[in-house]
C-alpha cells in the first residue's frame, strides 16, 4: 500500500466508482423487510433497528429473525451471545461482499451472504482505529505486526510504494468521506489562498537578495583576512606556541626530524638523500626565519616612536635604579638592627611563656585526668549513702569534662559510655529505693503517732535525683502502691475484726469473707467501719503529708520558694466526734505537721511548665486515694446491704451510720480539697432505700390503724402532750428529751395547743407521732430531705382520702361494723384535720430549712395538703348542715298551723337542735360551732318562709297568725338556749311571706 501524498490523494480514492466484483455492498441504507422502506443515516442506527425488531431473546441468547419468513439464512436457528450476534450483523447484513465474477444477477436478500474475496470489517477482526493505519506511525506501530516485519520497509528503496498497498477498512461508525465535502470550503478559501501567494512572493525575493550580499561581503572580508595572515601561516604552529621549548624531546623532534637526517651504511644513495633533506630543512627553517623577521620590521616599524621614547629615557631609568638599590640596602641593614635589639629578645621571652603556660596547662589536664580516674569509686561510695543527687551531679559534670577537657583522650575512650550505663542503673536504683520507701511508710503502723513523713531526708534525696534525672514517674508509682495499701488495709482490718466476733463461725470455709462480715450484728459491723474509717484518715494524713513534701521539693527544683507552713495550714485537723476521725484517733495538728528540710542551694532543673503538670498530677493523685478509699468503704456498704438488711435499720441506727459516713466524708474533703460522692452516693442509695421502707412501713401501719379506729374520743397519753408542747415552744418538729426520773402522769381527754383543746382519736396521735419521726428523720440526713417531704406529704393525704372515706363516705360502716355515722364521728373527724392544719406550718418551715434552695417545693406540697384538709373540714361542715337541713325538712312538711302549740314539728326541731349541739359542742371549737349554728338558722327560716307561702299564712294579726307567733318563740327560747351561740338574731320578721 502506498501512502497518500496529498488531500487530493486522499479525496481521489472515492471519487472512481466501486468495483462491484471486488469491493463490499454496503447494504445498511434500507431494511427491505419493513414496508416503511426507512432510511438509516449510519450502519449503528441499523443495527439497533435490526435488534429491536428482527431478533429475539431467548434466556441470555439473540435469534436473528432478518430474512424471509423471519429466518436469517446465516444464522437460521442457532441462539448466539450478545458479542456474537453484533459480530454476524455487522458481517452478513450490514456489510456484504459481491460476487466473484460481477456477472451474478441474484437480487439481493437481506440476511443471504456473498462470497467475498476481501475481508469485511468484522470478519477477521472488528474494526478499530487501528483499521485506518495509513500514516508512518501507523505502520510503524501496528499491532498487529512483529517489530521485524514493520522494520523491513527501512531495506527498500525509498518511495511511494515502499510498503504494500491495503485498502482502508471502513469503519462502521464513520460516514464516507469524499472530495465533494470540501469543495464549498475549498470555494471560500482559494481567493485568499491565491492572495497570500501573491504577498509572500517579492518578501522572499528580497530577503534571497540580501542574504546573498552578506555571504558576499563575509567572503571579501575573510578573504582579506587570509591574505594578511598567510605569511604567517606558512610557518608551523608549533613556534608559535606560548610553551616552546627546544628542550624538550617531542618539540625537538617536531622541528629537527633528526630521523630523516641520519646517514646509512647501506648506500651511498640513502646519504645523498638525507643530505638533501638536510638542506632543505636548513633552508626552510632560514625561510621561517626571514618571515619573521620581516613581520617584526613591520611591527617595528609601526612601534618606531615608542622605540625611540625608550632608548631617550634608558640612561635616567639606570640613575634611578641605581639610587633605590642604595636605599634598599640602606633600609636591609636597618632593619636587622631593629630585629637584633628590639624582636629577637622579646620574642624568646614570649616563647619562654607560652611553653610555661603549656606546662601547667598539661599539669592540670593530668591532675583532672587523675580526678577524673576517681569517679567511679566516688560514685559508687556515695550511692552506698543513697547520695542520689551528688552521683547524678558527679556523672554530669564528668561527662561535660570527657566532652569539653578530655576529649580524644585515648585512656578515657570507654568512660562516657560507662557512666552513661551507671547513670541508668542510677535510675532503677531509685526507683526501686523509692517504691521500698513508700511500701515501708505505708505500712508502718497506723497510729496517731505515726503521721509524720518517715525519714524526710532520705525522700528528699530521692525525689531530687528523680527531678533531676526528669523521671516523674514517682507520682504514679506512689499512687499504686498507696492505692494498694488502702485496699490491703481495709481487708486486714475486716479480717481481724470478724475473726473477734462472737456471733459468726469463721472456723468453716463455707463462705466468703463478705459473707461473714455481712453475719455481723449492726453494732459490731458499724463499729469495723468506724475502725476502717478511723485507719483510712490516719493513712490519708500520712499521704497528705508527703504529697505536700513532694510538691515543696517541686516547686524548689522549679527555682521557686517554698512557702513555710503551707503544710501545717492543709494539715489543721478538726474535732472528730465520738464516733471516729482525726481527733478521736488522736492526731493532733502537731503531730500531722511536716516540712522539707533545709538543703543547700539546688540548680533548676525542670522548667515551669512540667512544675505546674506535676502540681497538678500531685493533687490529682490524693484526690484519687481519697475516691480510693471512698469506693473501697462503698463496697463494704453495699456488701453489708446485700438482702435489704440497711432497709430494717431503726431510724436511730440509720443515723447514725449516716453520721459516721458524713464525718468520714467530710474529713477526706478536708484532706484532699475535693468532694468524694461515692460514698455519699452509696449512702444516698441506702438512704434512699431506707427511706422507702421507712414510709411503707408506716404508710402501711396509718392504714392499719384507720381500719379499726371506731371514730371515738381517745385519751391523750402525757407524752404526746409534752410532745406538743415541745414542737410549740422550739418550733422544730422533734422528741423532746424526757428525764429518767420523769413522773408518770394520767392521760387527759383533750389535747391542748396554745389553750386551745382539740378532741382526737388515736389514729391522730399515731399520725402525729409519725410525723415527729419524718422532721427527725430530715434533721438527720439531709440528704433524702425532698424525698422525705414527698413522703410525709403523702402520708398526709393518706389520713386525709382515707378519714374521708371512713367517715364521710361511710366506708367504716363495713369497715369496723359501726351501726351509723353519728355527728358525733362528724366533728371528732373534723377535730383531727382542724389538728393536723394547725401543725402544718410549723413542719414547712422545719423542712425548708433541711432542703437546698434549688430543690425546695415545700410550699407547692404542703398547700395542696393544706387544701385538701381545708376542703375536708368544710365537707363535714356542709355534711353536718345538710344532716340539719333534711332533719328541718322532714318536720316541715308535716307542720301546720294549728293548736296545741307549740307543735310537735317546732319541739322536735328545738330537740335535734339541742342534741346537735350537745354532740358537738365538746369537739369543735366555738368559733366553728357558733358559724354552724347560723348557718343552721338561716336554712329554717329559709326553709319556714317557703312553708308559709305555701300554706298561704301571712303577717296579718289572724288566728294562723298567732299560731305560727307562738310556734317561732318556742324556736328562737331554744335556740337561745344553746350555750355556745353568740350573736344571735331573734327577731323572725325574714319568715313571714311578703303581702
Amino acid at each position: 500500500m502506498s501512502l497518500p501524498t496529498s488531500a487530493d490523494d486522499i479525496f481521489a480514492r472515492p471519487s472512481s466508482p466501486p468495483d462491484r466484483g471486488n469491493q463490499p455492498v454496503r447494504n445498511w441504507r434500507r431494511c427491505v423487510i419493513c414496508s416503511e422502506q426507512s432510511s438509516f443515516k449510519s450502519p449503528r442506527e441499523f443495527a439497533t433497528h435490526l435488534r429491536e425488531l428482527h431478533s429475539t431473546r431467548e434466556g441470555g441468547s439473540f435469534i436473528c429473525r432478518y430474512g424471509l419468513h423471519g429466518v436469517c439464512p446465516s444464522l437460521p436457528v442457532l441462539g448466539v451471545s450478545d458479542k456474537d450476534y453484533e459480530d454476524h450483523v455487522s458481517r452478513d447484513h450490514i456489510l456484504t461482499s459481491g460476487s466473484r465474477s460481477g456477472s451474478s444477477s441474484r437480487a439481493s436478500t437481506p440476511g443471504m451472504p456473498r462470497s467475498s474475496t476481501v475481508p469485511n470489517i468484522v470478519s477477521a477482526n472488528r474494526w478499530s482505529v487501528y483499521s485506518s493505519s495509513q500514516n508512518l506511525p501507523a505502520a510503524l506501530n501496528d499491532p498487529n505486526k512483529s517489530r521485524s516485519e514493520a522494520m523491513v520497509f527501512f531495506t527498500r528503496t525509498w518511495g511511494t510504494v515502499f510498503i504494500d498497498r491495503v485498502d482502508i477498512a471502513a469503519s462502521p461508525y464513520l460516514d464516507d468521506i469524499t472530495r465533494t465535502d470540501f469543495e464549498d470550503y475549498m470555494q471560500k478559501t482559494s481567493v485568499r489562498y491565491r492572495r497570500h501567494q501573491q504577498y509572500s512572493q517579492p518578501a522572499n525575493e528580497k530577503d534571497k537578495e540580501r542574504d546573498v550580499v552578506k555571504i558576499l561581503h563575509n567572503k571579501t572580508r575573510e578573504a582579506v583576512e587570509l591574505a594578511r595572515s598567510a605569511d604567517l601561516d606558512q610557518i608551523p604552529k608549533v613556534f608559535m606556541q606560548p610553551n616552546f621549548q627546544l628542550e624538550d624531546p617531542d618539540t625537538f623532534r617536531d622541528v629537527l626530524p633528526w630521523s630523516q637526517l641520519e646517514s646509512s651504511s647501506n648506500g651511498a644513495a640513502v646519504e645523498t638523500k638525507a643530505r638533501q633533506s638536510s638542506r632543505l630543512l636548513q633552508e626552510k627553517l632560514t625561510h621561517y626565519l626571514d618571515i619573521v623577521e620581516v613581520q617584526l620590521a613591520k611591527m617595528i616599524s609601526l612601534r618606531s616612536d615608542a622605540f625611540f621614547h625608550a632608548m631617550t629615557s634608558h640612561d635616567q631609568l639606570q640613575s634611578n635604579m641605581l639610587a633605590t638599590c642604595h636605599s634598599i640596602k640602606h633600609l636591609r641593614d636597618r632593619v636587622h638592627t631593629i630585629d637584633k635589639v628590639f624582636v629577637e629578645g622579646p620574642l624568646k621571652i614570649m616563647k619562654l611563656k607560652s611553653k610555661r603556660t603549656n606546662y601547667v596547662t598539661m599539669y592540670n589536664k593530668l591532675k583532672m585526668m587523675a580526678t577524673v580516674h576517681q569517679t567511679q569509686p566516688t560514685i559508687q561510695l556515695l550511692l552506698s549513702t543513697s547520695e542520689f543527687v551528688g552521683a547524678l551531679d558527679l556523672i554530669s559534670t564528668t561527662q561535660e569534662v570527657l566532652t569539653q577537657e578530655l576529649a580524644g583522650i585515648v585512656s578515657f575512650r570507654h568512660l562516657g559510655s560507662q557512666l552513661t550505663e551507671m547513670e541508668k542503673l542510677i535510675d532503677k536504683m531509685m526507683q526501686s529505693d523509692f517504691v521500698r520507701y513508700a511500701v515501708a511508710d505505708l505500712t508502718r503502723p497506723l497510729t496517731p503517732e505515726q503521721v509524720q513523713v518517715m525519714e524526710e531526708e532520705r525522700l528528699v534525696t530521692i525525689l531530687f535525683g528523680m527531678l533531676q534525672q526528669r523521671k516523674f514517674v514517682f507520682v504514679d508509682m506512689y499512687r499504686e502502691e498507696a492505692a494498694a495499701t488502702i485496699k490491703a488495709i481495709i481487708k486486714q482490718t475486716v479480717i481481724e475484726i470478724v475473726s473477734q466476733a462472737d456471733d459468726i463461725d469463721v472456723e468453716g470455709n463455707v463462705s466468703s469473707l463478705a459473707d461473714q462480715m455481712r453475719l455481723l450484728q449492726f453494732e459490731t459491723w458499724l463499729e469495723l467501719l468506724r475502725e476502717v474509717f478511723r485507719i483510712l484518715v490516719v493513712l490519708l494524713t500520712r499521704i497528705q503529708g508527703v504529697r505536700d513534701m513532694m510538691q515543696d521539693v517541686v516547686h524548689i527544683s522549679a527555682g521557686k520558694a517554698r512557702v513555710h507552713g503551707s503544710l501545717n495550714k492543709s494539715n489543721n485537723c478538726d474535732q472528730w466526734p465520738a464516733e471516729g476521725g482525726a481527733t478521736a484517733a488522736g492526731i493532733t495538728p502537731e503531730a500531722a505537721h511536716v516540712h522539707v528540710p533545709m538543703a543547700a542551694e539546688v540548680d533548676v532543673v525542670i522548667t515551669e511548665s512540667e512544675c505546674t503538670k506535676l502540681t497538678s498530677s500531685l493533687r490529682d493523685m490524693l484526690c484519687s486515694l481519697c475516691d480510693t478509699a471512698h469506693d473501697r468503704c462503698t463496697k463494704l456498704l453495699t456488701a453489708k446491704a446485700k438482702d435489704g438488711f440497711l432497709e430494717k435499720l431503726m431510724p436511730t441506727e440509720f443515723v447514725q451510720l449516716s453520721r459516721s459516713i458524713e464525718q468520714f466524708a467530710t474529713e477526706c474533703e478536708r484532706i484532699c480539697g475535693r468532694r468524694s460522692t461515692s460514698l455519699r452516693g452509696g449512702l444516698q442509695s441506702q438512704a434512699n432505700r431506707f427511706v422507702n421502707r421507712f414510709h411503707e412501713e408506716r404508710k402501711q401501719k396509718l392504714g392499719l390503724i384507720l381500719d379499726n379506729e371506731r371514730w371515738k374520743q381517745a385519751d391523750v397519753p402525757a407524752e404526746f402532750q409534752e410532745l406538743v408542747d415541745h414542737m410549740e415552744e422550739t418550733g422544730e418538729v422533734s422528741l423532746p428529751s424526757r428525764p429518767d426520773t420523769a413522773e408518770i402522769q394520767k392521760p387527759v381527754d383533750y389535747l391542748f395547743v396554745r389553750k386551745e383543746r382539740f378532741a382526737v382519736v388515736g389514729t391522730v396521735l399515731m399520725l402525729l407521732k409519725m410525723v415527729v419521726e419524718y422532721g427527725q428523720c430530715v434533721d438527720d440526713m439531709p440528704a433524702v430531705g425532698t424525698d422525705l417531704l414527698t413522703r410525709i406529704v403523702e402520708l398526709l393525704k393518706l389520713f386525709n382520702s382515707r378519714s374521708c372515706q371512713l367517715v364521710l363516705g361511710a366506708g367504716a360502716l363495713q369497715q369496723v361494723r359501726l351501726k351509723t355515722i353519728t355527728t358525733k364521728n362528724l366533728a371528732l373527724a373534723s377535730s383531727c384535720l382542724q389538728l393536723m392544719v394547725h401543725f402544718m406550718p410549723l413542719l414547712r418551715q422545719h423542712f425548708k430549712r433541711q432542703i437546698p434552695t434549688r430543690q425546695q417545693t415545700v410550699d407547692k406540697h404542703f398547700d395542696q395538703a393544706l387544701k385538701d384538709y381545708n376542703d375536708h373540714i368544710d365537707e363535714i361542715a356542709n355534711k353536718l348542715l345538710a344532716i340539719m337541713d333534711t332533719m328541718i325538712d322532714s318536720q316541715l312538711a308535716k307542720w301546720e298551723a294549728k293548736p296545741p302549740m307549740p307543735s310537735s314539728g317546732m319541739r322536735a326541731i328545738g330537740k335535734q337542735m339541742g342534741k346537735l349541739h350537745e354532740a358537738i359542742i365538746d369537739l369543735l371549737p366555738a368559733e366553728q360551732i357558733n358559724a354552724l349554728f347560723l348557718k343552721i338558722n338561716e336554712s329554717f327560716k329559709l326553709k319556714f318562709r317557703q312553708k308559709l307561702s305555701k300554706l298561704c299564712i301571712l303577717n296579718n294579726g289572724g288566728p294562723q297568725h298567732a299560731l305560727v307567733t307562738s310556734d317561732l318563740t318556742f324556736y328562737v327560747g331554744q335556740m337561745k338556749s344553746l350555750s355556745s351561740l353568740r350573736n344571735f338574731d331573734d327577731r323572725m320578721v325574714e319568715v313571714w311571706p311578703s303581702r
